[in-house]
């Protein structure tokens, strides 16, 4: 049976968030390791850019993979999957943001 339109386009549209978010990581990941070394530490700038491209390329990776495991369960309207990865990408976005913050103090 063939989900509703709507639900396959919010399906749709929720993939193509997973990809931007991947982008905007993976942009913000590329503008950290361009931050010049005199700027912050070193190895904090470093890895403040490795999270991000990390972060990035899960997000990218695992965009398709749910897009399908969704789809499949709406078209046999079964529950849908949990989302796997909220907690990683929750506790990732939260250590990149303190990261930035010890950054900025260090700066200081």
């Amino acid at each position: 049976m063939e989900p509703d339109p709507r639900f396959t386009l919010a399906n749709e549209r929720t993939f193509l968030t997973w990809l931007s978010t991947s982008l905007a990581l993976s942009a913000g990941g590329v503008a950290m390791a361009a931050v010049p070394d005199t700027a912050f530490e070193p190895w904090l700038r470093t890895t403040l850019a490795v999270i991000l491209v990390v972060l990035s390329a899960l997000a990218a990776g695992m965009a398709y993979p749910r897009w399908r495991n969704i789809q499949r369960a709406l078209s046999a309207q079964a529950p849908l999957p949990p989302p796997a990865l909220a907690s990683v990408f929750g506790y990732g976005v939260a250590t990149v943001a303190v990261l930035a913050l010890v950054m900025i103090l260090l700066a200081a």
